[in-house]
């Protein structure tokens, strides 16, 4: 292959430096077995990128500038049609540079003394408003940050599912997040109340989210509320008699899934690995105990 003008040598050692991240983590890569790979000497490579920190910047700097474009062209735009630019864009944006956002998922904090920290910082402050929409109380803020993050924590967490699929279940996911209440859902209720019954009107009338796929069906029971029609839903572990009789119903606590799906699994052991992330980490990361990881770690 027919080797590129002099400015290449940047770019190769951009492309190395991205082959060594990936697979050894950016802490245990050093200067020198980048040059090793490009048979470059150490001071060559800090000609280009006069510390090591410098190339993580640098590979950050395409996802950053797109993202920044994407949030000018939603800028104009009305509330919902902005919103929802911004939404599948990231998406996109994200699936775009699923191979270098994977590799410096961990390590992103350690572009922190440049400018491009503070450039990511404005990224997410500016999309949080415009998804959340002029005038947004905090509860539409928080869920416009869990929206971003629904646009992009299944990219680094999912490696084997294709674009195609896992683009169609990320904005599957945020809608179901941002969808509208219905009208008499949640009349009367308190804030947080209403929020669970978004969760619920979103995933159907059979899920618990929170509980993950193993938990147990949340059925109701509709019992009067005094002085009010129609009827209040009521959770059936809220009317278990206590004592022994209430025992099953509080067998399985709402929270954390008891086990992990193979892709889960498979990253799990990958960020173990990669030694960028404690046990505690991962099983925060995962929504599940430690001694759920440690014992698929160990299988």
């Amino acid at each position: 292959m027919t080797a590129d003008p002099a400015d290449d040598t940047r770019t190769r050692i951009l492309r190395a430096a991205l082959d060594l991240f990936a697979e050894h983590g950016y802490q245990r890569t050093s200067l020198r077995q980048i040059g090793e790979r490009l048979r470059l000497t150490k001071t060559a490579i800090l000609y280009h990128f006069p510390a090591k920190e410098h190339l993580l910047a640098a590979l950050v700097e395409p996802l950053v500038a797109d993202l920044e474009a994407l949030l000018d062209s939603a800028q104009t735009q009305p509330t919902e049609q902005a919103r929802w630019t911004v939404l599948e864009g990231w998406v996109d944006i994200m699936l775009v540079h699923r191979r270098p956002l994977g590799m410096l998922f961990h390590d992103i904090a350690l572009i922190g003394r440049g400018d491009t920290y503070h450039r990511l910082m404005e990224v997410a402050m500016r999309a949080n408003d415009l998804i959340a929409g002029p005038d947004a109380g905090r509860r539409e803020r928080v869920l416009a940050a869990q929206a971003v993050g629904a646009c992009s924590d299944p990219v680094v967490f999912f490696t084997d599912v294709s674009d195609e699929v896992l683009r169609a279940d990320m904005l599957d996911g945020v809608r179901r997040l941002l969808a509208p209440l219905p009208a008499d859902a949640v009349a009367g209720a308190p804030a947080d109340t209403a929020a669970a019954a978004r969760t619920d009107a979103a995933a159907g009338p059979h899920a618990n989210p929170a509980a993950g796929p193993h938990a147990e069906p949340r059925t109701t029971t509709t019992v009067p509320a005094p002085g009010r029609e129609p009827p209040t839903p009521v959770s059936a572990r809220d009317t278990a008699p206590a004592g022994a009789a209430g025992g099953a119903a509080r067998r399985r606590r709402p929270g954390r899934p008891p086990a992990l799906g193979r892709e889960q699994v498979e990253a799990a052991r990958r960020m173990h690995a990669a030694g960028t992330h404690s046990v505690e980490a991962i099983a925060a990361a995962l929504g599940v105990s430690r001694a759920t990881v440690y014992r698929h770690l160990t299988q």
